[in-house]
């Protein structure tokens, strides 16, 4: 067996899972005055981002500010489609960041750190998470091959056109998954952890599965798991940081693999 797999094997699953009811497991009640602020938000903010992030709502917004002739402008200039994927990137930043770190210091009165933001022992757990995306990114290379995978990744469809383009477009992308981790593996996780302990990694693994429904079903499916190891890393490292990085790594391979596939590396800084 090799080393990553011998990692992830089940017996070494179900101690890291004790060892998180040992540390995570505290006194607090699990009533509605311990969770409901919690729920609630993420409730609203997976509600809000569901129906705000789409680029016709920012088309919307820019005609309602700008005019339709003055927004149809600025959609079809040379920084059009990229600004349409800033106002998704900046939807989730409000709905899986900001808004719960304002419930995190003025509803719980919580410390910010206690919530995975800071690095911890990050430096710990990079290994598990190099071992976790490693195979992921090797199936990447292999399905890089096909034409659907090539026509679907970069998602910015001018991130190929220069090397300006494509940094901006990867630091809007990578910004999200941060953003992501914040709020599945940071705030829910957290702090349902001080209540339920370990089983608040398969709580948390719910809707993190919801909002793969959209995504083809191997790519949902396997959101559960996916979802499990992260939430376990999350907590062993008391930090969304190796999450975040699994997610980041993975990205910027199906990304580059694809840009080479395709022959579409940037020749110039400025399109």
């Amino acid at each position: 067996m090799t080393d990553w797999m011998a990692r992830f094997h089940p017996r070494r699953l179900a101690a890291a899972l004790d060892a998180i009811d040992r540390d995570w497991r505290s006194a607090e009640i699990a009533n509605w005055r311990a969770l409901a602020p919690v729920l609630l938000t993420v409730a609203v903010c997976l509600l809000g981002m569901n129906y705000l992030r789409f680029y016709e709502v920012f088309q919307g917004v820019l005609e309602a500010w700008l005019g339709r002739l003055e927004a149809l402008r600025l959609l079809r200039s040379t920084w059009g489609q990229l600004l349409g994927n800033v106002w998704w990137a900046g939807v989730l930043l409000v709905g899986y960041v900001l808004i719960p770190l304002a419930v995190i210091r003025w509803v719980l009165g919580h410390r910010l750190a206690d919530y995975g933001i800071g690095w911890h022992d990050t430096t710990r757990y990079l290994p598990w998470a190099a071992a976790l995306a490693t195979p992921i990114v090797g199936f990447a290379f292999v399905v890089s091959f096909t034409t659907e995978f090539q026509h679907t990744y970069p998602f910015y469809l001018l991130a190929g056109r220069s090397w300006l383009d494509l940094l901006a477009w990867e630091c809007v992308y990578l910004l999200q998954f941060v953003c992501l981790e914040f709020f599945f593996r940071g705030f829910l996780l957290h702090a349902l952890a001080r209540v339920y302990g370990a089983s608040a990694i398969f709580l948390m693994s719910l809707p993190y599965l919801m909002i793969h429904f959209t995504k083809p079903w191997p790519e949902a499916a396997g959101a559960v798991a996916f979802g499990i190891l992260l939430g376990i890393l999350s907590l062993r490292a008391g930090s969304i940081w190796p999450g975040a990085f699994v997610h980041m790594s993975i990205a910027l391979a199906m990304d580059g693999f694809s840009l080479w596939q395709k022959g579409q590396w940037p020749g110039s800084f400025l399109p």
